[in-house]
């Protein structure tokens, strides 16, 4: 249930309202725009239908939010949220890209793939530390090794740190040293993991699952959100289906439309999307035209040593231009990169 508040209000209305739903056991989730002011009522249904919301002072409307997924609809919060890492912004006018080694394999290599994204102006360095692969003798990564690359890289260069968390016991480990955790596609559905990413105080990368539609997409949103944490951010990176001459199939169509559904940063991996370097650069064209609010992309600086994903991984010289045609592109839709 949605309440809008009228626009003379005060305080000591919300407060009533807030008050009211909590004495029912129901959550209150405020949003403050610039027109309006919402609550959302989060809880049993039934519960909320004995409430007379409407004779409340100070309400204007109640609106029922008819989705299932309700803190991730933009029903619920019409405005674009915006998450902030140290001053930088995913879901505002910039599109930021965030690139990497798909693994993080030694200090040296890490830290020279982060000096040559610099020219591009990235400021999000991704790399694995813990690597679910279908293989379990392929490389599974270094662990905490890995981490205190990323966060020595961090140090020297400056650039907030993109990791996966795989396991909820290693939570608290990344949590010490990511400044955004990564959920994997093959964990979308995990839901206790969702569950105790939700309890941290920390932005966290949701990508979608291999056979995942849009609308289980968003409950797993949902899941993170409902436990708090609202520093989501959606990826899309690419679907299963009969294709074969690409890794996955991009779907262009999930950006608009996941606009569309929900206020939440919307981001596209284009590397994990087709799975070959000579697609990239147009598949991250097409996503910035089509509304990304990101990119989130496999470098390497020697992509035939690398330990993962080696084929899908540009080179920092084609990198660079990959950006300067991205960034011609978001101007062209008002946007800047």
């Amino acid at each position: 249930m949605i309440i809008v508040m009228k626009p003379d209000y005060d305080e000591d209305d919300l407060l009533r309202i807030v008050r009211r739903l909590e004495d029912m056991s129901l959550r209150a989730h405020i949003s403050k725009g610039e027109q309006r002011t919402i609550v959302g009522a989060i809880g049993d249904e039934r519960i909320l239908a004995e409430i007379p919301m409407e004779s409340f002072p100070g309400v204007e409307r109640v609106l029922p939010v008819l989705k299932p997924y309700k803190l991730v609809s933009r029903d619920f919060k019409p405005e674009n949220t915006v998450v902030s890492v140290d001053g930088l912004d995913i879901g505002g006018p910039r599109v930021q890209v965030i690139a990497g080694p798909c693994a993080v394999e030694s200090r040296e290599v890490l830290e020279e793939i982060a000096e040559s994204l610099l020219p591009a102006g990235v400021h999000f360095l991704r790399g694995g530390a813990f690597k679910p692969r279908t293989s379990p003798y392929a490389f599974q990564g270094w662990g905490e090794k890995a981490l205190e690359f990323l966060a020595a890289v961090r140090e020297k260069t400056g650039m907030k740190v993109v990791t996966e968390l795989m396991d909820p016991r290693d939570i608290e480990l990344l949590y010490k040293y990511a400044d955004i955790i990564q959920i994997g596609t093959r964990n979308m559905q995990n839901f206790r993991l969702l569950t105790e990413v939700g309890n941290i105080d920390k932005p966290v990368i949701l990508k979608r699952g291999l056979c995942a539609t849009i609308k289980e997409f968003l409950m797993s949103a949902e899941y993170i959100m409902a436990q708090g944490n609202e520093k989501v951010i959606l990826c899309e990176r690419g679907i299963r289906t009969f294709e074969t001459e690409t890794r996955n199939t991009l779907d262009i169509s999930a950006v608009p439309l996941l606009k569309l559904l929900t206020h939440l940063p919307v981001i596209v991996d284009p590397s994990h999307a087709v799975g070959r370097v000579d697609l990239v650069p147009a598949v991250s064209r097409a996503a910035v035209a089509a509304g990304a609010d990101g990119l989130l992309v496999e470098v390497h600086v020697r992509p035939e040593e690398a330990m993962s994903d080696g084929p899908q991984s540009l080179r920092p010289q084609p990198f660079l231009s990959m950006i300067e045609e991205c960034r011609r592109v978001a101007e062209a839709v008002g946007r800047s990169l």
